[in-house]
């Protein structure tokens, strides 16, 4: 029981990404672009592209983890 509750701690650390990914893709389309329309776009495209690098850093320091 007490594992199950300490995965589920660890899990809602998670959660404090999504705030911060959405934060940083929003002001890094805002400094490229003046009109709402292009700051989204330049935004989801980046909030992607950090995803993307978050997921791959993930699996390498999974693999690591795996390999000591």
């Amino acid at each position: 029981m007490i594992e199950l509750l300490a995965s589920v701690a660890d899990t809602n650390r998670l959660w404090y990404a999504l705030p911060l990914v959405v934060s940083v893709s929003l002001v890094y389309g805002a400094t490229r672009h003046e009109l709402m329309g292009p700051i989204l776009n330049n935004a989801l495209r980046a909030a992607v592209w950090i995803g993307g690098f978050m997921a791959i850093i993930f699996v390498v320091l999974m693999l690591i983890s795996w390999a000591v």
